[in-house]
């Protein structure tokens, strides 16, 4: 399938690990131009330079975006670079599971506003384009009950509610949103492998939930989001992707 996205303009936040690091490399290969960001300067800067030798347009910058003013100009000068802005994935989390008032203010900050703050600069660009879309990661822990209950669950059903309720505002302007809901994803580095190292009963007992015996990859949960991203997807709007391998339980209506 021709996904349609060549020479598009994408923004992706959190792009140097795991899904988004997938989401940024799987754009840039279907020929978008892409900016990503993230807070660790070695991470940026390493990313940038893999994906830019395999002869992808991509940019990097060190950008918290739990800072409102750092986050608005890194979108309005990759809008101004590129001349043009298309494509948004929010997909940096916070994390946060601890329940206290610190964790609360942390899932707030990174998960909710700093999805609606990038949204929010890149509306003046969105409504420019005529292959607008936006995508938000949020997470299975927003539709069900786990051990992430609390900051990171509620912010994650959070992100669905208010992206649904984007779509229907901007659907008038021929904007898409959408969210994808990864179940258990596993990558060296990432929470799961950290788990697997210590605790390892914990991960022996979240691994038996999956229905097809293994977690998720960055890429399988990418290639969601970049097909919801193209204009292959030009009559999906509102909806909230699940890849989970079946770990989900209830009937999605």
């Amino acid at each position: 399938m021709e996904l349609g996205l060549k020479n598009l303009n994408a923004l992706v936040t959190g792009g140097t690990k795991g899904i988004g690091r997938a989401i940024t490399r799987t754009l840039a290969g279907e020929g978008v131009n892409v900016a990503f960001c993230a807070r660790n300067a070695e991470e940026v800067a390493a990313t940038a330079a893999e994906l830019s030798a395999a002869g992808a347009s991509v940019t990097g910058s060190v950008v918290d975006v739990g800072d409102a003013a750092a986050l608005a100009q890194w979108v309005e000068q990759a809008g101004t670079r590129f001349g043009g802005i298309d494509i948004v994935v929010a997909n940096v989390s916070a994390r946060a599971i601890a329940a206290d008032e610190a964790g609360w203010q942390s899932g707030f900050q990174i998960d909710m506003m700093g999805t609606v703050r990038l949204v929010n600069a890149a509306l003046p660009w969105l409504e420019k384009s005529k292959s607008a879309a936006i995508v938000t990661i949020s997470s299975v822990s927003g539709r069900e009950i786990d051990f992430a209950a609390g900051p990171y669950g509620a912010f994650k059903a959070a992100i669905v509610h208010y992206t649904q309720g984007i779509a229907h505002q901007l659907a008038g302007k021929q904007i898409r949103a959408n969210s994808v809901s990864p179940g258990n994803t596993y990558f060296a580095g990432g929470v799961w492998n950290q788990i697997e190292q210590g605790n390892p009963a914990f991960f022996k007992e979240a691994l038996g939930m999956n229905p097809m015996g293994r977690m998720a990859t960055p890429q399988e949960v990418a290639n969601a989001a970049v097909f919801l991203c193209s204009p292959a997807a030009s009559f999906i709007t509102g909806t909230n992707l699940l890849v989970d391998g079946g770990l989900t339980k209830g009937v999605q209506l």
